[in-house]
């Protein structure tokens, strides 16, 4: 009994092991040798069909992950829509090497990260290796080449050690050699290098030292706020310890062009024509660094005989100030001898406060000079312009005032008085942008139409009919050039929806035809303003008509009814999104949404 038993046990196993065999094509790589055993071929396999991505996906998340994100090797554009079993076989033997990667013709680029300079040179396994893994899961696989950070810090100790203001180390270093930085750019900092600073070498400012046990170049906390804080102020602190109001970096020996040492600091302050004098002018150019411009101290501001001749020759004393000031010499706050002008019953105002003497009394300052009218001294720049008939001009002052002659008393009510009345944009208008052509103001004869004094950019590109004797006013308004009254449906096609929000120029734009705004010749077709993201799939006759889905409110397909095409929908395919059967596909080099098809069997989508 016992014999027979065994006999039937051993013909059973050898029908299982001969099953077996039939169905498993050899023993599966190590890495999936835990799924020997029929028992586990619904793992990878889907029963009487292919090995499915799908279930490859489900085991292996971290690339899943990568592709749903659109990103990594696997979503590479020679990689993407491929079977993993094209490149991932297995049941050849448990010591099979599924991956077969050739490292030397492996195209990093596709990865989403090229390698350039120093790393086309480096092996893999120097970045690929769990110590730069940041994801505790991934650092548990072998040989994996996921999980790691693009970041130069991940693979290269910060040997500035966290002190710039950046951890993008691409800003100054490439991929080529560490140093020099080839793409530093001192003058983007806040010391910009001019002058001597440009030859001086790094390490003269950088010191190098010791910091964290390790070899450190001081780059940042370098202090630059005064030059004393790298070079010895060999003025002693006599001049206030600020080297920059009167050296420059070309040479310490060499004076900035314009001093900006502020000499309201000392007990004479610099005005008028002092400003504008040399240092040593005054100063002695021979003194030491110690001493310079230590010889005027002491000096008063209002003892001017002590620098200037006095070419009165003391007739009026030595207090130069009461008529002369530091702007000129020709210049006085009244006249000579503090003369009252008001005096003379001609008060000096405005402009004429700084008139010469001699610019009105051409003779002698005592003859009387006529002063009831603008015209006895000023010639009438507007060359009668507004006289009348039988009536001189008027008087400059009915629109002038002494401050300047470009200020002006006529006002916007005044304007309005004329034939032609300032209104919106008008109104905001300076007076040049009409009336002064070709360097000369003009007041009188100057045009009423729009096209007198705007170019008439439609001419040529709008009809007509649309504004018979080039009438802007058919369209435009005066509040603003983009404002306009055009009633669209004159043109036999009404504004709806969203074409009711658009500027002219969404549509009617220029081209290589038309390099003005052009509003004849325009289609009116979808295509010709919008892409056709369809490509040709619903074009009859030439023509893709949108409106027969879209309606002008929004670019959603409200008109479309699935019912109407070759396949209606009903069950279950109501319910599936429209993306689960139109998807994305390459059509003559470019991706569009699928919406057309030549076949309609259960097993052209269900596999």
């Amino acid at each position: 009994m016992m014999q027979r038993v065994l006999l039937l046990s051993v013909l059973l196993l050898g029908v299982t092991l001969q099953v077996e065999a039939q169905l498993s094509p050899g023993d599966l790589a190590k890495a999936h040798s835990q799924l020997e055993g029929m028992s586990n071929c619904t793992q990878c396999h889907v029963l009487g069909q292919k090995v499915s991505n799908d279930k490859c996906l489900e085991c292996h998340k971290e690339l899943k992950k990568r592709i749903d994100s659109r990103s990594g090797y696997h979503y590479s554009k020679e990689v993407r829509g491929k079977e993993c079993a094209e490149c991932h076989s297995d049941h050849h033997g448990k010591n099979f090497d599924m991956v077969h990667l050739d490292k030397d013709a492996f195209n990093h680029k596709l990865t989403g990260y090229e390698l350039t300079g120093a790393h086309q040179k480096t092996d893999c396994r120097e970045c690929h290796k769990p110590d730069f893994i940041q994801s505790s899961e991934l650092k548990k696989k072998n040989n994996t080449f996921l999980g790691l950070d693009q970041k130069c810090q991940i693979c290269h100790e910060d040997y500035h050690q966290s002190t710039l203001s950046t951890n993008d180390c691409a800003q100054c270093h490439n991929t080529e050699k560490f140093a020099p930085a080839e793409k530093f750019n001192h003058d983007k900092t806040d010391f910009a290098l001019l002058g001597k600073h440009k030859t001086v070498e790094c390490i003269d400012c950088h010191q190098k030292e010791t910091r964290n046990g390790a070899d450190f170049q001081r780059f940042a906390g370098v202090a630059f706020s005064n030059c004393s804080s790298c070079h010895e102020d060999v003025h002693l602190n006599s001049l206030l310890n600020n080297c920059k109001e009167c050296h420059i970096e070309e040479s310490f020996s060499k004076l900035a062009r314009n001093v900006r040492f502020n000499h309201s600091r000392t007990d004479f302050p610099l005005k008028g024509k002092h400003k504008q004098l040399d240092c040593f002018k005054c100063h002695n150019p021979d003194a030491t660094p110690l001493t310079v411009f230590e010889d005027r101290a002491g000096t008063e501001a209002t003892n001017c005989a002590i620098c200037h001749e006095d070419v009165h020759e003391n007739k009026f004393g030595n207090k130069c100030a009461e008529c002369h000031n530091e702007d000129s010499f020709r210049f006085r706050e009244g006249s000579m001898d503090n003369f009252n002008h008001n005096l003379t019953g001609f008060e000096l105002l405005g402009k004429h406060v700084a008139v010469d003497c001699r610019q009105c009394h051409t003779e002698r300052l005592t003859d009387p000079l006529e002063h009831n009218a603008c015209a006895s001294c000023h010639t009438d720049y507007h060359e009668g312009q507004f006289a009348e008939a039988n009536r001189p001009a008027p008087d400059c002052a009915q629109c002038h005032v002494v401050e300047g002659f470009d200020m002006t008393l006529y006002t916007l009510e005044d304007h309005n008085k004329t034939e032609f009345k300032l209104e919106g944009a008008h109104s905001a208008t300076p007076c040049f942008e009409c009336h002064l052509q070709n360097n000369k103001w003009n007041f009188a004869n100057i045009g009423e139409k729009c096209v007198d004094c705007h170019e008439d950019i439609h001419k040529g590109y709008l009809s007509t009919e649309f504004y018979p004797s080039q009438t802007c006013q058919k369209c435009h308004l005066s509040s603003s050039w983009k404002d306009n009254q055009f009633d669209h449906s004159q043109t036999g096609y009404p504004l709806q929806g969203a074409h009711a929000k658009q500027s002219c120029a969404a549509c009617h734009d220029k081209d290589e035809r038309y390099p003005r705004i052009h509003f004849d010749e325009v289609t009116p077709t979808c295509t010709n303003c919008h892409d056709n993201v369809h490509d040709r799939q619903f074009e009859k006759n030439g023509v893709t008509s949108c409106e027969e889905c879209h309606v002008f409110d929004n670019w959603e397909p409200s008109r479309f009814d699935h019912d109407k095409t070759a396949f209606k929908l009903d069950g279950e395919h109501q319910n599936v999104e429209c993306s689960g059967c139109h998807k994305e596909t390459e059509v003559d080099g470019k991706m569009i949404v699928q919406y057309k098809f030549n076949s309609f069997e259960c097993a052209d989508c269900h596999q």
